[in-house]
């Protein structure tokens, strides 16, 4: 059981396996209105309006990425911190000047150093150096009762990192830049979210030690953590990086040994062929490694598997395509080239409600889908950014299928920011009234957003394909490679870190 950005990963959802074959691609899928690409020209367009996607939406007053838009109900500080890496990586490009990146990034740093923290339930930003998952976009105070969040946290950190040791030259703007990523990231007190500290004990099996996933601040003196932890595999490894890695506030290695890592092995399995650590969204495959590179580095249990984090994520890369190869479930539109399941908006709930060749399926809205040994989540919809955060791992997979969702549903799906949040090509119910997206008879639901924390993965590890910036640039941080020797990681580009 797990969190993604505040989205409990929900035991295994009841689906129909005895359905009658699926709708030939012709008949379910509409004719693209887009001129073919190359490979090449595909990459740098996806890049190039993704990026545009962080760049055109994000408050530049208050440096309140949005969570989702055009809706724009709210800001997400991960998607914040999706957006700082995205400046750089623009700059890199050429889609705006260093400057231009530099004054936003500096901008944007400053509003997150003076941004309101404090203990009261109402009009703070955060407390002890977090920050709650949403933000108001008015003036950027906690949204309604979100909790104080650890990985979202450790989401906007990694921009924050990614811009202290990108921005390195000898200028006003530049120093300012990684003097406030210094401050911002030292001000957080790793040791207030560990749940020994907590008074009450972890429901999902956390250890003594480990970090807790949120605090709430009107629940009870002094507030409440919860009742789960960051702990076996999932998106959590970030956190415990940056929490090892604190120059103020540290968590000693017994939170990461009592914690993320203490029971990986029950994670452990074979899933189409592919032997890896299991967790059925993509998203806990991708949103650590956007910031880190694992390639060639290993902590103690990866050592005794023989692989690195890296080969793990690629593995889980490439059985999810092998079920959507498979289609066991036999959903329309699935294929070799059209697979991807991570946590997404969705058509909407409905129970039995609609029939998919003569069987009645469950659908459901925003929710974390998945497939694994463990527990496959899956109801017809497919997530782009499953496959875009994935294009490091496995680019021969991946960007394939990238390219056929853009050819095969067009404008409807691929646009002006690139890839909206989802797509499900069996839910053709025109009648259902879903206010997520656009359905059509034939060809099926199409979200209406684009999501802040599906864009980032998409873009970045994109590029980390194609130059290896990001894990380049990450490479270069203190902080980064701190956390890194104190959890254990050895090996590769980290022995030669200094």
């Amino acid at each position: 059981m797990s969190f993604r950005s505040g989205v409990l990963v929900l035991p295994l959802i009841a689906l129909a396996t005895a359905c009658a074959p699926s709708p030939a691609p012709s008949a379910a899928v509409p004719a693209s209105t887009l001129a073919p690409l190359t490979e090449a020209a595909f990459s740098e367009e996806l890049s190039e309006r993704t990026f545009r996607y962080f760049w055109d939406t994000t408050d530049t007053k208050r440096c309140l990425a949005p969570d989702r838009w055009p809706s724009n109900p709210f800001s997400s500080i991960a998607a914040t911190g999706f957006a700082l890496t995205a400046y750089g990586v623009g700059a890199e490009r050429g889609y705006v000047t260093r400057a231009e990146a530099a004054e936003r990034t500096r901008d944007c740093l400053r509003f997150y150093w003076t941004a309101p923290q404090g203990p009261a339930a109402t009009g703070m930003a955060g407390h002890k150096g977090f920050f709650y998952h949403f933000l108001n976009n008015e003036d950027g105070t906690r949204r309604g009762k979100t909790e104080l969040s650890t990985v979202d946290t450790s989401l906007l950190l990694g921009g924050v990192l990614f811009a202290q040791s990108y921005y390195d030259r000898d200028t006003p703007v530049e120093a300012e830049i990684r003097d406030l990523a210094e401050k911002i990231y030292a001000r957080v007190d790793w040791t207030f979210v560990q749940r020994e500290n907590s008074r009450i004990p972890s429901a999902n099996g956390g250890g003594q030690k480990a970090i807790a996933m949120g605090w709430y601040p009107e629940r009870g003196e002094g507030g409440d953590f919860g009742t789960h932890d960051w702990v076996g595999y999932n998106e959590g490894m970030l956190v415990y990086i940056l929490a090892l890695g604190s120059p103020t506030h540290p968590v000693g290695k017994d939170a990461w040994d009592t914690g993320w890592a203490a029971d990986l092995e029950k994670d452990w399995g074979t899933y189409y062929g592919q032997e890896h650590l299991q967790f059925e969204p993509l998203f806990g495959h991708q949103y650590s490694h956007v910031w880190v590179d694992f390639r060639g580095i290993r902590d103690e249990f990866m050592r005794g598997k023989g692989i690195d984090y890296f080969e793990n994520s690629r593995r889980a890369t490439l059985a999810q395509r092998a079920y959507g190869a498979d289609n066991p479930n036999k959903w329309p539109g699935y294929s070799a080239d059209i697979w991807g399941w991570t946590a997404s908006d969705g058509p909407g709930y409905s129970e039995g409600k609609y029939s998919v060749n003569s069987t009645p399926r469950d659908f459901n809205g925003y929710m974390a889908r998945g497939v694994s040994a463990i527990r496959v989540v899956d109801d017809g919809t497919v997530v782009p950014t499953a496959a875009g955060g994935s294009v490091a791992f496995a680019p021969e997979a991946a960007i394939p299928a990238l390219m056929a969702m853009r050819t095969q549903y067009g404008p409807r799906l691929y646009t002006r920011y690139g890839f909206k949040d989802a797509f499900n090509p069996g839910f053709t119910f025109a009648d259902s009234g879903s206010k997520s997206g656009a359905v059509d008879p034939v060809h099926g639901w199409v979200a209406n957003d684009y999501l802040g924390i599906d864009q980032g993965p998409i873009l970045a590890m994109m590029e980390n394909h194609r130059s290896g910036l990001v894990w380049k640039v990450m490479r270069k941080n203190p902080h980064i490679v701190r956390g890194l020797k104190r959890i254990g990681f050895t090996g590769g580009w980290l022995d030669e870190a200094k």
